[in-house]
């Protein structure tokens, strides 16, 4: 699976801000290395989910809330993932309106298939706590089985 490019940069962001609180949008860019206007987007997101409190003015600057700091990768993910599907068997025009529709759409049974694995995806995401994979933070586990060959 792979996580849109917004969502990305949201979890990210909750990273920048548990190593170092508070940061404005311009050292939040500075921070995760990229462009103000993405990060401004995904900080007011973020404010509107209620993870960050956002202050104006000189001594401004996003900082985490509680509900931040507690934060799962799955929880942010899902929130922010506008994703109908995972594979593109409806194509929307930018009204939302049906441009075109998958032929097979009718007898495939693979939509559903690629919905349960993005939704088992977030479920093993749900465990890891954003603000703890902070450098410095302690270690992050997902409680997944040590691969062979590996220490």
């Amino acid at each position: 699976m792979k996580i849109t490019a917004f969502g990305d940069l949201c979890l990210r962001i909750i990273i920048a801000l548990a190593q170092r609180e508070p940061q404005t949008s311009r050292e939040l860019a500075e921070s995760v290395g990229l462009p103000y206007n993405h990060v401004s987007k995904a900080v007011l997101r973020l404010r509107d989910m209620g993870l960050l409190d956002v202050r104006r003015g000189r001594q401004g600057g996003s900082s985490l809330t509680p509900a931040g700091r507690a934060a799962t990768a799955g929880q942010i993910l899902r929130a922010v993932d506008e994703r109908d599907d995972v594979a593109d068997c409806v194509r929307r025009t930018p009204e939302g309106h049906p441009a075109q529709v998958c032929p097979l759409i009718g007898g495939c049974e693979l939509r559903a298939a690629l919905n349960t694995a993005r939704e088992a995806f977030y479920a093993a995401l749900d465990g890891v706590v954003v603000a703890d994979t902070a450098a410095g933070r302690g270690p992050v586990s997902l409680g997944m089985p040590e691969l062979p060959g590996r220490a």
